[in-house]
C-alpha cells in the first residue's frame, strides 16, 4: 500500500521533472527532484528498479540511467559506479509506459520538496579578499558633481 505522503512527493518530482525539460534554467530544479530521489531511497521509501540506456547520448556514446520507482512513478536519475554492479540492465526504454498525470502547481511541488529535503547545506568557503579588489577595478565612477560644485571650471 502507497502511503499519500508518498504519492504528494512522488506528483511533486513529476512536476519539477515536467517544468524542467522546457525551462530555461533547469539544473536547480533537477537539483532538487536529484536530492528529493536521493533521500526517498535512502528512507526506503522509493526504491531502484534497474538500468536504462539513455535515448540520446552525448557524444554518440552509449550511456546508461538508473530507474527509480516513487509510488506509482518511474523516474530517470544519474547513476553512480556501485548501480553498474548492482543492478539488472533492463536494456532501452519501454515508449508505452507513462507516468500517471497528476496536476500540483510548480511553486507547490517546489516547497512540498524543499521541506522534505530539508534546509541546503552550507558549503564552507575560504573567504578571500580577491573577490573585492578584482571587483573594486570594474565600479562604475558617477558622473554626479559633488554639491559643492557649481560647473565643471570650478574643478
Amino acid at each position: 500500500m502507497i502511503s499519500e505522503s508518498d504519492k504528494q512527493l512522488a506528483t511533486a518530482i513529476y512536476t519539477v521533472n515536467r517544468h524542467a525539460k522546457t525551462a530555461l534554467d533547469n539544473k536547480p530544479l533537477y537539483e532538487l527532484k536529484r536530492l528529493a530521489i536521493k533521500k526517498m531511497i535512502k528512507e526506503k521509501r522509493a526504491s531502484k528498479i534497474g538500468l536504462h540506456f539513455v535515448r540520446n547520448p552525448k557524444n554518440s556514446r552509449q550511456q546508461s540511467s538508473v530507474l527509480v520507482q516513487c509510488a506509482d512513478y518511474y523516474f530517470h536519475i544519474l547513476p553512480v559506479k556501485e548501480d553498474f554492479k548492482t543492478l539488472q540492465h533492463l536494456g532501452h526504454l519501454d515508449d508505452t509506459y507513462r507516468n500517471p498525470i497528476r496536476k500540483m502547481n510548480l511553486k507547490t511541488a517546489k516547497q512540498l520538496l524543499t521541506d522534505y529535503i530539508g534546509p541546503p547545506q552550507a558549503t564552507t568557503r575560504k573567504s578571500t579578499n580577491h573577490s573585492t579588489s578584482c571587483t573594486a577595478k570594474f565600479t562604475r565612477v558617477s558622473n554626479k558633481r559633488p554639491s559643492s560644485m557649481k560647473s565643471y571650471l570650478d574643478r
